[in-house]
């Protein structure tokens, strides 16, 4: 049998960086949990821009069809904002899952108890937080069409259309019902039925696939700007949400913000499994590029150590050790070892991306 394989896409800014620190762990699991992979690596966004013309040249969109799973650093950056819209190293990662039919975005929003004082919210009412928020990914007014900006009379007009249909609804709901079957056996799916022909379509279909295959899972049904409001004023009632792709956008996001870092969150971008039965398959940091801290050293490397353990999880059936890594991560923050981004003022000198990356081997490593 050969081994899995991994394509590293480390990208612009930061991503190098917490790349290198994902590396780290690959590799000890490759020595101590017998569990070795097979690591490409290439160029997307920026980098593959300075090199190739194109944020993302075709042979690499090859190799991601190709491999298991795609492990992605960040991409953008300034250098970058007066190209071409249709070049800049955005368009990269959006071809990659579009073209990849990445259409379920897990975008998990925890809460370690080592920050949750760093929520702008009360630590009562973030504590324990663990919600997963399922957004459709290929679909939606991003994709939508017609689309662009136009002249009626003396002014121009912007378009862009929200389109979903009825398969593309269904088969983002039954990810969203797998992975509640796995959790706490809830799931919200909010949209906007009450101003949205799509959302009338939207909460249909959620509601038919529920009735049709997943009865014993708990739904509910909310309207996206209320799914924000109650984000905020209590989050630890939701499990699962599933949302569109505009939503799941903005929902996301203000779900990130109450565990109180980006610099913690992964996220996985999953499709339809191929012949060996994994699914099609990116893993990335939510954060960006952080241009401004690049090559400094300061850049925290948990979310994208964090998307590896997703990646063992989602990808290759090894929950336990994707456990073990997430545990690791919780124990560092808890004993004190911290970038900046997760340090008070006054607090003390904070680690670089390296001592966070080695004080997490080093806690796996005393795990066994």
């Amino acid at each position: 049998m050969t081994n899995p394989s991994l394509l590293i896409l480390a990208g612009d800014g930061i991503g190098p960086e917490v790349m290198t620190e994902v590396r780290k762990v690959i590799a000890w699991l490759g020595d101590k949990r017998d569990l070795t992979f097979d690591v490409t690596e290439d160029l997307v966004g920026g980098a593959a821009y300075d090199a190739h013309g194109t944020p993302l040249a075709d042979s690499t969109l090859a190799k991601a069809q190709e491999v298991d799973a795609v492990l992605l650093g960040a991409v953008g950056g300034p250098k970058y904002d007066d190209l071409d819209f249709s070049v800049k190293p955005e368009r990269g990662l959006l071809k990659l899952r579009k073209e990849m039919d990445l259409f379920a975005n897990l975008r998990p929003a925890q809460c370690f108890d080592a920050l949750a004082d760093f929520s702008s919210l009360k630590r009562d009412v973030v504590a324990g937080l663990d919600i997963m928020i399922v957004r459709e990914l290929t679909s939606g007014i991003y994709f939508g069409e017609p689309r662009g900006i136009i002249t009626e009379g003396n002014e121009r007009v912007g378009i862009n259309t929200q389109r979903y249909t009825e398969s593309e609804i269904d088969r983002v709901a039954r990810s969203a019902f797998e992975l509640a079957r796995r959790r706490g056996n809830k799931v919200c799916s909010m949209e906007k039925a009450n101003v949205m022909e799509s959302g009338i379509l939207w909460r249909e279909v959620v509601q038919k696939v529920h009735d049709d295959d997943y009865p014993d899972v708990e739904l509910s049904h909310m309207y996206a700007d209320a799914g924000a409001m109650q984000l905020c004023r209590a989050p630890k009632q939701f499990d699962v949400i599933v949302t569109d792709n505009l939503f799941g956008d903005l929902l996301s996001d203000a779900a990130a913000m109450l565990t109180g870092s980006l610099g913690m969150l992964p996220s996985a971008s999953l499709g339809a499994p191929m012949e060996n039965g994994r699914p099609k398959a990116l893993y990335e940091p939510v954060h960006g590029s952080a241009p401004d801290i690049a090559g400094q050293g300061k850049a925290n490397p948990c979310a994208s150590i964090l998307s590896l353990a997703m990646a063992l999880r989602y990808s290759f059936d090894q929950g336990d050790e994707a456990t073990r890594i997430e545990t690791a991560v919780e124990k560092v923050l808890a004993d004190g070892t911290r970038t900046g981004d997760l340090m008070q003022s006054g607090e003390g000198t904070p680690a670089t991306t390296a001592q966070m990356g080695d004080a997490i081997v080093a806690v796996l490593e005393a795990s066994l």
